[in-house]
């Protein structure tokens, strides 16, 4: 990662951070600050214009109903997901209006169907790229959006095919289904820098409003437009069509929630985010006069994005080397002295949301202190067989 961020000013100050007592504590431990949570939020609502419905937040990275919670007590009941237990989550903690945003095809398909049955009072949406996702969703209730590809390559119909965009519209409303929008995830804008990013995404959403014009022209009217994860998040912001349409236009960050070092990078120092979830590691080792190992590996912190997987809060001078499943070796800067053994190093995540994921509970923390301890609810999958009526209860948040 290019401007890695251990000097940014977000992560220079322990002091929000710091938990007084954690004698009791095993780590590697999850902590959340569920006041710093309510910043971001506030601070994504605020970018967007004090209009919740323009948020439709990914909720692969909040995971814990406690979070999900605090996001609806905002009015964010719009959500996006993708695994059948995110969206049974989302639907039992109060959200209106959830898209998976996952093809998913057989018994995986047939669930979603079955929770979308069980909350008749939500909107479910699922996303297709061909008239073989059109199937599963017949004679139900679950909507579609066709998911658009961006140049991304990972799912979606080419930006460039109109007409397939067209007729796969067309061919899911002659089967009677429900055609909510158009889907356009752009994460693979992350890597440029922020003026490429805007001239790249824009360059998109153009195309993107082509493809709305010329559906509506067809006379196949589209609800929603959903954009952006937290990379394209600020050219979505700087993209003015978004809000001068007839279109309901949705960006869908999930990171910004936490905010992990990765977020640091890509989103202006301006706009304000703040890290709001930890991992908590003690220095178990001094193996060399320059480096300290912690207990804090990639089953902990995720090593998906690369090393150093995480930033050390407050100790600008550690710097993570390449972890293995348990242990994370941090060499230290010369002229600093090492950390003791048994000390608590607060670590900032590069991906927060497969750290989320590592762990089962988060300790919810202010004022200093450990306030609750609270279920990562949506962690892993649901159990691999469909759960007959009678087990509906009982394998909820079951992982496989």
């Amino acid at each position: 990662m290019a401007d890695f961020p251990p000097d940014h000013p977000a992560l220079l100050d322990l002091a929000p951070y710091r938990i007084g007592d954690l004698s009791e504590t095993l780590t590697p431990a999850l902590a959340i600050y569920p006041r710093l949570v309510d910043h971001n939020i506030e601070t994504t609502l605020r970018l967007l214009g004090g209009d919740p419905p323009r948020w439709r937040p990914h909720i692969k990275t909040a995971k814990l109903s406690a979070i999900h919670r605090r996001l609806i007590a905002y009015g964010v009941t719009r959500l996006k997901c993708a695994t059948t237990l995110e969206l049974l989550t989302a639907c039992e903690d109060g959200a209106t209006d959830v898209l998976l945003s996952f093809p998913v095809m057989g018994a995986s398909a047939r669930r979603v169907r079955e929770i979308a049955e069980l909350y008749p009072g939500v909107r479910v949406s699922s996303l297709i790229e061909t008239a073989d996702h059109l199937e599963p969703w017949r004679g139900g209730r679950v909507g579609v959006f066709i998911d658009v590809n961006p140049g991304m390559d990972r799912t979606g119909v080419r930006q460039e095919d109109e007409a397939g965009i067209l007729a796969l519209a067309r061919a899911a409303l002659d089967v009677g289904l429900e055609f909510r929008g158009l889907h356009y995830y752009d994460g693979h804008l992350g890597a440029a820098d922020l003026a490429e990013r805007e001239r790249v995404a824009h360059r998109g959403y153009d195309r993107l409003l082509e493809l709305v014009a010329a559906l509506e022209r067809s006379k196949l009217p589209v609800e929603e437009i959903v954009t952006a994860g937290t990379p394209a998040f600020p050219c979505t912001l700087t993209y003015k069509p978004f809000t001068e349409g007839s279109v309901q236009h949705s960006a869908s960050p999930g990171t910004v929630v936490y905010t992990d070092a990765t977020t640091l990078t890509q989103l202006p120092r301006e706009f304000g985010y703040l890290p709001a979830a930890l991992v908590l590691a003690t220095v178990v080792s001094r193996p060399t006069a320059r480096r300290i190992t912690a207990d804090a590996g990639h089953k902990a912190i995720s090593a998906d994005a690369g090393d150093p997987t995480c930033v050390v809060v407050g100790r600008p001078e550690l710097r993570g080397a390449h972890a293995s499943e348990e242990h994370l070796p941090i060499d230290v800067r010369d002229g600093f002295s090492l950390p003791a053994l048994g000390e608590t190093l607060y670590l900032l995540p590069r991906h927060v949301c497969p750290t989320v994921n590592n762990f089962d509970f988060a300790l919810m923390v202010g004022d200093g202190r450990v306030l609750s301890v609270e279920p990562v609810t949506a962690r892993g999958h649901a159990g691999p067989l469909l759960p007959k009526p009678k087990e509906e209860s009982s394998l909820k948040g079951h992982t496989a």
